[in-house]
C-alpha cells in the first residue's frame, strides 16, 4: 500500500515537472495549503482518496493519470529525459 502512495506522489511530481506548473498554483487550484501539499508529496501526510480528484483537476489530468504505473517511467526513459 505504501508503494501506491509513493507512486501517486511520484506521478504528481512528474506531472508538475512536465507541465512546468508551480506547486503554489496547484495548491491554490486544489484547495490545499502549501505546507499540506508538500507533506503529501513527501509522504508525511497520507494521500486520501478524496484528495485525488481535486489534485488531478488542479493538474489538468484525469485521476487515472495519478495512478499510472510504468507508463511514465517508460516514456521518460524512452525520451532520454532524466527525472
Amino acid at each position: 500500500m505504501s508503494g501506491d502512495k509513493n507512486c501517486i506522489a511520484e506521478n504528481i511530481r512528474a506531472i508538475i515537472t512536465k507541465t512546468g506548473v508551480k506547486q503554489k498554483t496547484i495548491t491554490e487550484r486544489s484547495g490545499f495549503s502549501e505546507n499540506d501539499f508538500s507533506n503529501l508529496l513527501n509522504g508525511r501526510k497520507l494521500i486520501r482518496s478524496e484528495y485525488i480528484v481535486p489534485i488531478a483537476n488542479a493538474l489538468g489530468v484525469t485521476p487515472n493519470d495519478l495512478f499510472a504505473v510504468g507508463d511514465n517511467e517508460k516514456s521518460r526513459q524512452g525520451s532520454g529525459q532524466r527525472v
